[in-house]
């Protein structure tokens, strides 16, 4: 799924044997990551068909897919739409790390587990940057605590809703969890504790363990902040 200002894409990945003639590959054999829009995607206008990088398909809709997609959840599941969303994201994570580490062994010649985490999350995160999910950063500082945090700039569900006094970005929470879960063969699970749709800069994740986000959940209905939480955290603070 793509996400630029104007247009979403959706990708599903390709069977064998359907890859276009024409690949990115060929012309940069060498390149690996730090994609642009236009060299992470190729365009076969006479077909109808968009690839990509990995040579998955995809399509394209507008930005109001989004609004519809959130505002139709609410309406037939009320509050349980963000749990359906979050769910969403789960499964794709999920699904996009058994992807994700296929290609990158075949690409780089490592296991994932053979290179240094963060350029192997960069690796990861890149495509998406690309298709206008928005820029990131990692905070892994705290990850032998339980906890680490993720930082997305430009956020396209938070982008598109605007300043709704909540956070949004349920599908964010649950692409890492099911991301990493995957990744570490350990459930993860995840919550946004601060929203570009909440006036602020830049949203903020708090990844980790189970008990660790019921405090962090907890602690943000009660009106903390995400730095307020950080502190807890790193202070020992649990719940009870």
């Amino acid at each position: 799924m793509v996400i630029s200002s104007d247009n979403l894409l959706f990708s599903t990945h390709s069977k064998p044997g359907t890859q276009a003639e024409y690949s990115l590959k060929k012309k940069y054999p060498q390149k690996h990551d730090h994609y642009s829009f236009n060299n992470f995607f190729q365009f076969q206008s006479n077909a109808g068909i968009v690839t990509d990088w990995h040579d998955q398909r995809h399509l394209f809709a507008t930005e109001d897919f989004i609004v519809g997609l959130i505002e139709g959840l609410e309406e037939e599941v009320g509050s349980a739409s963000t749990v359906l969303m979050y769910n969403i994201g789960f499964e794709w994570g999920t699904r996009d790390a058994k992807f994700f580490q296929h290609w990158f062994e075949r690409e780089y010649g490592k296991n994932v587990k053979e290179v240094n985490s963060l350029y192997m999350l960069e690796a990861w995160w890149w495509p998406f940057t690309a298709q206008g999910w928005g820029n990131w950063e990692v905070d892994m500082s705290d990850h032998k605590n339980g906890f680490m945090f993720v930082n997305i700039f430009d956020s396209a569900v938070a982008r598109t809703l605007g300043d709704v006094g909540k956070p949004v970005c349920h599908i964010y929470a649950g692409l890492f969890a099911g991301f990493f879960s995957d990744l570490v063969k350990k459930t993860l699970s995840c919550i946004e504790i601060q929203c570009y749709s909440m006036g602020e800069t830049y949203c903020k994740f708090l990844l980790g363990t189970k008990d660790r986000i019921d405090a962090a959940a907890f602690w943000h209905n009660e009106g903390a902040t995400a730095r307020d939480i950080e502190k807890r955290l790193r202070h020992g603070e649990r719940l009870g």
